[in-house]
């Protein structure tokens, strides 16, 4: 069983910038894929990054690349979103998950937080 505490969620203005923490806990979880989703209201919930514990090889959404960073503190087994350059469309929750795969399918992943806000205002 795996345990995710998301934080770092909150109001920002559009431009800024913002770094979620996800502390994960449990057993194994270092064998396992650290993905970041985001879901915003009435939309499905999006892939938005995945990192390997063990290699640290990351992989990106598309439309989030080169504004979003996903990073891990193998010590703290903790994982982190930096997001820069925020945009009012970048509003959401944003759950953070762990599965086998490194994978944007979030159907792959047995293991979810409860998900943190963030608020962008243009």
């Amino acid at each position: 069983q795996v345990q995710l505490v998301e934080s770092g969620g909150g109001s920002v203005q559009a431009g800024g910038s913002l770094r979620l923490s996800c502390a994960a806990s449990g057993r194994s979880v270092s064998r396992y894929n650290m993905g970041w989703f985001r879901q915003a209201p009435g939309k499905e919930r999006e892939f938005a990054a995945v990192i390997s514990w063990s290699s640290g090889r990351t992989f990106y959404a598309d439309s989030l690349k080169g504004r979003f960073t996903i990073s891990r503190d193998n010590a703290e087994t903790t994982v982190y979103l930096q997001m820069n350059s925020l945009k009012p469309e970048d509003t959401a929750v944003y759950y953070c998950a762990a599965g086998p795969a490194m994978t944007p399918d979030r159907y792959q992943y047995p293991y979810w937080g409860q998900g943190t806000q963030v608020t962008v205002s243009s």
